[in-house]
């Protein structure tokens, strides 16, 4: 039976002790586990999200969620970013409040996308859905062309800088490149939604929006979402190392969207004339 100790090791990963089986063996050592723990996030007080997530960074994922869902419009809307203990659970601090400027306007009306009292991974789907993405965030068509030699080098770079996998083999990465594949941000988690949330929300505090000319790449599947959140950041080039979902690949239709990026070659979903041989 495994048995997690009371106290994490660190903010990502718990400690465990597991026995390790083999047809003719068995083995009792420690190994580590990624944390997966909830985050609520509320606006200035009021419940918006409950986020199943790995801890760290909560401040980006928190304000990359809120602008990827077209609530916050950019750095300018917020005032201040806290972490805050449950009322109702003072043991609970995974609480984290963003408060918006006084100047702000209009904030009851946005969140275009969903209801927010649910969990991350609830998904969307319909044309209806594409066409309010485009609405908010149209295709992006800033002339980014890049060589397949350095997109054939950004899996290694991602998977190289992937701490957290290391110790647990639990979480999904997500990876912000330039056009020559210089890995400029990498934040990884439980959910891959997450994970890009969290790139985009350190680029929201440091004032670097829009993403114009970088590549995203994530660990995982591409699904409509991870899509979404990339034009919602102008970023024109999602790559990832397995497949894309249909709606995504429909989303992307005038982005650019590579998937199997591993060894020797890709699948270009979108975009294929903007990938020098």
């Amino acid at each position: 039976m495994m048995r997690a100790r009371a106290k994490p090791t660190n903010l990502r990963t718990v400690s465990t002790s597991v026995a390790r089986l083999g047809q003719h063996t068995r083995e009792e050592r420690e190994d580590r586990l990624a944390i997966e723990e909830p985050l609520e996030i509320r606006l200035g007080g009021r419940n918006i999200s409950v986020v199943m997530r790995t801890p760290g960074d909560d401040h980006e994922l928190a304000a990359g969620l809120l602008f990827t869902e077209g609530i916050l419009t950019g750095r300018q809307e917020v005032e201040r970013i806290e972490h805050r203990t449950d009322p109702e659970n003072p043991r609970l601090c995974n609480v984290i409040d963003v408060t918006p400027r006084a100047a702000v306007v209009g904030l009851s009306e946005r969140g275009w996308q969903r209801n927010f009292v649910s969990s991350s991974s609830c998904g969307l789907c319909g044309k209806l859905t594409i066409e309010s993405v485009h609405l908010h965030a149209p295709a992006v068509d800033d002339g980014l062309r890049v060589s397949v030699r350095v997109l054939l080098r950004l899996p290694d770079r991602l998977r190289s800088a992937q701490a957290g996998f290391d110790e647990t083999g639990g979480l999904h990465a997500a990876g912000l490149f330039d056009a020559e594949g210089r890995l400029l941000c990498l934040r990884e988690d439980i959910g891959r939604h997450n994970a890009v949330d969290k790139i985009i929300g350190a680029a929201l505090l440091n004032d670097e929006l829009p993403l114009s000319g970088r590549i995203l790449m994530v660990s995982g599947r591409t699904s409509f979402e991870i899509v979404q959140k990339a034009l919602m950041a102008r970023i024109p080039f999602v790559a990832a190392v397995s497949a894309a979902s249909s709606l995504a690949v429909e989303l992307a239709e005038s982005s650019r969207l590579v998937g199997f990026l591993r060894g020797e070659g890709m699948n270009a979903y979108a975009g294929a004339e903007r990938i020098v041989s």
